[in-house]
């Protein structure tokens, strides 16, 4: 099994920094990260917020996430070279869904596909 603790340990704050950052050069709004990341978590946009400001990492943002969508097995595909429905690692599959989600909203997908809206 591959040591993700290094992963683990990063400050979500730094990576949330990064999301901002990666969807406004795409010209994304950062109310529209919060969205996926809210849909995903189960994060008001004030705790979100308040996660990445706290310092805590990435094991402790999701253990602190009131919920996560129940649609996560909707979320399918390549991150990485990695399939995200194939990643054994509960952490690791949560923080690469996290990826795949901000991917697609940088993409320029909708955010009701992004979110695995009903048709």
């Amino acid at each position: 099994m591959a040591n993700y603790e290094r992963v683990y340990s990063y400050p979500f704050g730094d990576i949330y920094a990064n999301y901002v950052a990666k969807v406004k050069r795409k010209g994304k709004t950062t109310e529209e990260l919060d969205d996926v990341l809210t849909w995903l978590t189960g994060h008001s946009t004030e705790s979100l917020h308040a996660a990445a400001e706290s310092g805590e990492d990435l094991r402790a943002f999701f253990a602190n996430a009131p919920h996560l969508t129940p649609h996560t097995n909707l979320i399918t595909g390549v991150v990485c070279g990695v399939r995200v429905e194939d990643i054994e690692d509960e952490l690791m599959q949560k923080i690469r869904w996290m990826d795949k989600l901000v991917d697609e909203l940088a993409r320029g997908k909708k955010l009701e596909s992004i979110k695995r809206s009903p048709k």
